[in-house]
């Protein structure tokens, strides 16, 4: 890796690591190359970028204390505006960088996606992408059959949450990271596949390798839960179009609507559900 992308990368993982996050450079090219041209990110190609995941450590090490913190008034969504903090403090710690975010949720006017999550991902060699085109003699027929991107060490239990732009540092030399193909088989990647496809809810399909890490309980009931009950899962309140001058503060304990007598601290990064038999 050349020095000044080992440089800036450990820069930007000193302040997003610890919170539980992962990145990786890639250049501008790399997906212009792969996507059409409307999805094309705007910068000479050699431009240096850098792709950010969250890891299953992230819900306790960056969400738990942003929802106790208040640096958001009012709620929405509180993992996208957790994020979105984080993404934010690298961009203003390091000024004279310039980033130019973009979250893995943004959208034009007309809802076009800012960025193919999945695509940068497999650029940045974060994550293999498995696509249809994947499996020689598909058995899928006329069906419509979306990809999924697999982390080498935490199977499907990760998600993409966006990427850091730095237009004026271009970084021809940088070498191209092939993401670990960590489901060669066809048999495989079929089975991944119709996981995701078909039945993702039962959470199987992100075992296509076994991770070092799942989403614990809590995750689990967090992200089953429809979005618009997301805040009242979290003792959180709805947001007001007329916002009070009293600040809001998040309730101590999590009734697990899957057991609705027992209370948890949730929000409390040393207090875990018990572990269930598995997704």
């Amino acid at each position: 890796m050349e020095p000044l992308v080992a440089e800036l990368k450990l820069k930007i993982e000193d302040s997003l690591c610890p919170f539980g996050f992962e990145v990786y450079p890639f250049q501008v090219a790399w997906y212009n190359e792969l996507v059409p041209p409307a999805f094309h990110l705007p910068f000479p190609g050699p431009t240096l970028a850098f792709l950010v995941l969250s890891t299953p450590a992230m819900f306790d090490k960056a969400l738990k204390p942003f929802l106790k913190s208040y640096h958001l008034q009012p709620l929405r969504d509180p993992v996208d505006q957790c994020v979105s903090y984080h993404l934010r403090s690298v961009a203003e710690k390091f000024p004279e960088l310039q980033m130019k975010i973009i979250a893995d949720y943004e959208v034009h006017p007309n809802r076009r996606p800012k960025i193919l999550a999945q695509t940068a991902a497999h650029v940045a060699g974060a994550a293999y992408y498995y696509q249809r085109h994947d499996v020689d003699a598909d058995p899928w027929g006329t069906q419509h059959i979306a990809g999924v991107c697999i982390h080498p060490r935490f199977g499907g239990w990760f998600a993409i949450r966006g990427v850091m732009l730095l237009p004026g540092i271009e970084v021809p030399n940088l070498p191209l990271r092939k993401p670990p193909d960590c489901v060669p088989t066809r048999a495989g990647r079929i089975t991944l596949l119709e996981g995701f496809n078909f039945h993702w809810r039962d959470w199987t399909y992100r075992d296509a390798v076994t991770p070092e890490e799942r989403y614990s309980e809590e995750q689990k009931i967090y992200f089953s839960t429809p979005p618009a009950q997301r805040l009242a899962l979290l003792g959180l309140a709805q947001p007001s179009e007329h916002p009070t001058t009293t600040t809001e503060h998040a309730s101590s304990t999590l009734t697990n609507p899957l057991s609705p007598i027992r209370e948890r601290s949730w929000l409390s990064p040393s207090v875990s559900p018990p572990a269930s038999p598995g997704p």
